[in-house]
């Protein structure tokens, strides 16, 4: 994955979700702002399971229940601070939307390994594609799939000793 600069925002990850849940007659509980803190604290592409995993492990400090990690997600993708990349080995993979600039993925089918990488060229396209259809675009969302440099090389192949002679 590239390094993506977290773009200057007003109002946190934690006052945003705060006030999307408002609007809906929910609480921001502890276990809700335990799963957004952990979410936030790294730019990484991450599985409901993996952040069930870790908050686990955790010890002393705050929990969530499996389901409060699903629900939690859920309503973290529909208030537009997360949402959903790709499916990698079967299981959904989430990123942060809030705070981060607009970018698109390179996924490898083999591995799973996501590239993130922004391009304005791309942006300028689809900007000219949906003018000329009288189409107002209030973003997009690219994923490239393929097979990464890595899995696309040849097989290093093992030379036997008789092979040597």
């Amino acid at each position: 994955m590239s390094e993506l600069t977290a773009v200057s925002v007003t109002v946190s990850a934690v006052d945003k979700f705060r006030e999307f849940l408002l609007t809906k007659g929910m609480r921001l509980t502890s276990e809700r702002e335990t799963v957004i803190t952990a979410v936030y604290a790294t730019h990484e592409h991450f599985d409901a399971d993996l952040w069930v995993a870790k908050l686990e492990r955790r010890k002393g400090a705050p929990r969530a229940s499996r389901s409060t990690v699903y629900r939690t997600l859920r309503l973290l993708e529909e208030a537009g601070l997360i949402r959903k990349v790709a499916r990698a080995n079967d299981r959904e993979v989430y990123e942060h939307d809030y705070g981060y600039p607009q970018h698109d993925h390179l996924i490898c089918k083999k591995c799973g390994e996501m590239t993130e990488f922004p391009n304005e060229a791309i942006a300028e396209v689809l900007e000219k594609v949906a003018a000329e259809h009288g189409f107002r675009m209030s973003g997009h969302r690219l994923e490239v799939d393929g097979i990464c440099a890595v899995c696309s090389r040849p097989p290093q192949r093992v030379h036997r000793k008789l092979d040597m002679i």
